[in-house]
């Protein structure tokens, strides 16, 4: 069965969680054949717009774009969240943009310092916008950044052309306010999480958050050898659930809201760390470990992927705690 992308309607049938039940699980190669991108974007909210990625790994295919990149018109210039995963995605969602609105482009977020959130930089500085990350985020490409160009240059073959290693143009520490147009515009470190320097995309007076790695609900997160899972839960806890927002647009997967993410996300590290402390007191080795169930979860995608790395990932970290 191929998915759709979703009308107006029901977008905002899912955002309301009245149809997240609806949404396949499965996916397809390409959603938007005119485009390199995943799919075409849908506004969600008035003047919010996403381009969801594919929920499955990142494959030629689909053009290594797996993750959702988003933006504002705010009536005095747009936002991007996430430069893209290459140049020619970055290329793809502005031409998607132009063909929306004669306001440029003033400024792109991005979410963190994996390579689907910055290898689109060189394109955006080439048009002169400015690029802000989180300072940690900044680290991270920068030390990262290499592997993941190399590894997007092998999967996107020619669609990899024009994509270099450029950094931020602009780092911060806690937080960075943009007042532009009609929106206010909060990006927030809120603690540790996926990644280093995640941090969250926040509009106060729509009450909607573009999450980025902090909340997953359709694709299994997935867990790094420096995700503290512990760590993560106490940032959810104390800081992303006082935005009490209405609406979450994901790093990856549909908007829908905190119900949703909250359930795949906070439930399913708690859930996870339970087991693995019961296999943990019962003496269970690390090779037992792999295969705590994880059952209530199997349909998420990229389950067959994720889980037992993530269990034994959980198991290393607890063994110390």
């Amino acid at each position: 069965m191929n998915r759709r992308i979703p009308s107006t309607l029901a977008a905002g049938l899912l955002l309301l969680g009245l149809s997240t039940s609806l949404m396949a699980s499965e996916d397809i190669a390409d959603q938007y054949p005119g485009s390199v991108l995943y799919s075409k974007p849908v506004e969600f909210i008035p003047n919010v717009y996403s381009a969801i990625g594919a929920t499955a790994p990142p494959t030629y295919e689909n053009s290594g774009h797996n993750n959702n990149l988003s933006f504002i018109i705010t009536g005095d210039g747009v936002v991007v969240i996430n430069s893209g995963g290459a140049y020619s995605l970055a290329k793809a969602l502005h031409e998607e943009i132009k063909a929306l609105t004669d306001q440029p482009v003033k400024l792109v977020i991005c979410e963190n310092g994996q390579g689907h959130a910055m290898l689109g930089n060189t394109y955006w500085a080439e048009q002169g916008v400015k690029i802000i990350a989180h300072e940690a985020a900044a680290d991270e490409f920068a030390d990262r950044g290499p592997q993941s160009l190399s590894a997007m240059q092998k999967l996107n073959k020619e669609k990899a052309e024009g994509t270099k290693l450029t950094p931020p143009t602009e780092t911060f520490t806690d937080a960075y306010l943009v007042e532009m147009g009609d929106y206010r515009i909060e990006a927030r470190y809120l603690g540790p999480a996926h990644s280093h320097g995640d941090i969250v995309v926040w509009l106060p007076e729509q009450s909607l958050v573009i999450s980025g790695d902090m909340a997953f609900h359709e694709r299994m997160l997935p867990l790094f050898e420096d995700t503290m899972t512990a760590d993560w839960l106490e940032t959810w806890d104390t800081a992303f659930e006082a935005l009490n927002a209405t609406y979450v647009i994901p790093g990856h997967g549909h908007p829908t809201n905190m119900d949703q993410v909250r359930r795949y996300t906070k439930g399913y590290l708690e859930y996870l760390r339970e087991k693995i402390r019961e296999h943990l007191d019962k003496d269970g080795t690390l090779e037992d470990a792999y295969y705590v169930d994880q059952s209530p979860y199997k349909h998420l995608d990229t389950f067959e992927e994720l889980a037992r790395k993530n269990a034994g990932r959980v198991y290393e970290q607890m063994e110390f705690e």
